[in-house]
């Protein structure tokens, strides 16, 4: 997911948004712990939207707090 399709989403969204990514990363840690994970890379991706999403709703919150 891009950096601009997560800054359009409204704060619930993120925030449904990362809950549903989290359940996905555990998984595929379960798949790869049981050595079933088909794409391994997905693991990475998933945990860098998480934290791009993560950082997009920090910087929302304090430019409310600011104005």
């Amino acid at each position: 997911m891009k950096t601009s399709e997560i800054r359009e989403m409204s704060r619930e969204d993120i925030i449904i948004k990362i809950a549903e990514l989290q359940d996905e990363l555990f998984d595929l840690r379960m798949q790869k712990a049981t050595a079933a994970l088909e794409k391994p890379h997905k693991i990475k991706e998933i945990k860098k939207t998480i934290a791009r999403m993560k950082t997009i709703l920090t910087e929302m919150t304090s430019e409310g707090g600011n104005k």
